[in-house]
C-alpha cells in the first residue's frame, strides 16, 4: 500500500496571520496596537491563489508554516521566519527570475505598515532573498530553519515527491520538454551539490536522506525520458 498525498487544510491560515504578525509587532502584544491585520491577509492570500499557480498555492504555504512549527525551537526569532514563510512566495510568476527579490520589496513596504518594525522587517526580507539559493551561513538559525522548511518537500513519499514534481511541470508548462528536462536537471544538481539540503539537526536527521534518494531518481528519470515525438 502506497502513501497518498495529505490534503492541507487552508482555512486556518487568516488566523494564522493574525496570531504571528501581533507577536511580531515590537511591544505591541494586542489587536488594537497597529492596523487590523486581516486585509493583509487577504491580500496576501489572493497572491497564494493567482491561476498561474500549480505548485507555489495556498496548500505550499500551509506546509511551510506547518514544517517552521515542528522546526520552531531551533530559530532565534521564529516570528520573522513565519513571517518570511507568508512572503517567501507571495510574488509568483514562473517566466521571471526576480521573484524572490520582489517578494522581499513587498514584505518591506507591507510589514511597516502592517505595524512590524525596523529590525524585524529587515530581518524577513533577508529570509525572503535566502531562498534564492537555500544555503544559509553557519549559525543563520532564521536561515536554517526557512530553508529547511521549504525544502521538506522534497523529503516526501515517492506519491507525494512525484504529485510535488508534476506540480512544478504545470506551473512551466509553457517552456518546450527539452529545454524544461535540461533546466531541471540543472536545478536537482545544484540542489544534490550542497554539502547539506538540511541545516536543523531535525532536518538532517528525518529529511536529508530520502530527499537526495528522491532528487536523484527524478534526475534520472529526466535522463531517460523520451524527446518530442
Amino acid at each position: 500500500m502506497t502513501d497518498s498525498p495529505r490534503p492541507r487544510d487552508t482555512r486556518a491560515l487568516p488566523d494564522r496571520w493574525r496570531d504571528t504578525l501581533l507577536a511580531a509587532r515590537s511591544g505591541a502584544p494586542g489587536p488594537d496596537a497597529g492596523p487590523d491585520p486581516l486585509p493583509y491577509a487577504e491580500n496576501l492570500l489572493a497572491r497564494w491563489d493567482e491561476p498561474q499557480r500549480r505548485y507555489h498555492t495556498t496548500a505550499h504555504l500551509t506546509a511551510v508554516l506547518d514544517r517552521i512549527d515542528t522546526l520552531a525551537g531551533y530559530a532565534a526569532d521564529v516570528h520573522a521566519v513565519r513571517l518570511a514563510a507568508w512572503f517567501h512566495d507571495a510574488v509568483y510568476r514562473p517566466d521571471r527570475t526576480e521573484n524572490e527579490e520582489r517578494s522581499a520589496a513587498l514584505a518591506e513596504r507591507a510589514l511597516p505598515e502592517a505595524g512590524v518594525g525596523e529590525a524585524v522587517t529587515a530581518e524577513v526580507a533577508r529570509l525572503v532573498r535566502l531562498t534564492v539559493t537555500h544555503d544559509p551561513a553557519d549559525g543563520d538559525r532564521n536561515g536554517e530553519v526557512l530553508c529547511d522548511a521549504d525544502l521538506a518537500v522534497l523529503a516526501g513519499s515517492p506519491q507525494e515527491y512525484a504529485a510535488y514534481a508534476a506540480q512544478v511541470r504545470e506551473e512551466y508548462g509553457f517552456v518546450p520538454d527539452e529545454a524544461f528536462r535540461a533546466g531541471r536537471a540543472a536545478v536537482l544538481r545544484q540542489l544534490l551539490a550542497l554539502p547539506r539540503l538540511f541545516r536543523t539537526p531535525h532536518g538532517a536527521a528525518e529529511w536529508e536522506a530520502r530527499a537526495r534518494h528522491n532528487l536523484a531518481t527524478e534526475l534520472e528519470l529526466l535522463g531517460s525520458s523520451p524527446g518530442p515525438q
